[in-house]
C-alpha cells in the first residue's frame, strides 16, 4: 500500500474558516514558488502526517525574502469520522 493510499481521504484542512484563508494569506506573502498552493494542499498534509508534525516548512530556496517560514496547525480529530484529521491554521513564524 503506497503513502498516498494510506492516507487517501483522512486529512483534511480546516477549508471554510476564517484560519484557512489566513493561511492562503500568509503562504502567498512568503512564497516565491510558481504552483499555486490549491496544487501542494495534498503534499503538504501529507508529509506532515508521516513525519507526525503539525507544521511545515517553507524552505529559504523557495521563500521571497530568502528566510525560513514555518506554517504551525493544530490537528483536530472530526467529530463526524473519527479516522480523519484536520489541520486547523494557528500561525506563521521565521
Amino acid at each position: 500500500m503506497s503513502r498516498r493510499e494510506i492516507y487517501k481521504d483522512k486529512l483534511q484542512f480546516d477549508y471554510f474558516s476564517d484560519t484557512y484563508i489566513k493561511f492562503e494569506e500568509d503562504f502567498y506573502k512568503y512564497s516565491a514558488m510558481d504552483v499555486p498552493l490549491t496544487f501542494l494542499t495534498d503534499d503538504i498534509l501529507r508529509e506532515m502526517a508521516m513525519s507526525q508534525k503539525n507544521y511545515f516548512k517553507l524552505n529559504k530556496e523557495n521563500s521571497k525574502d530568502g528566510r525560513d517560514h514555518y506554517y504551525n496547525f493544530k490537528i483536530v480529530v472530526s467529530d463526524e469520522n473519527k479516522v480523519i484529521r484536520i489541520y486547523r491554521y494557528e500561525r506563521h513564524s521565521f
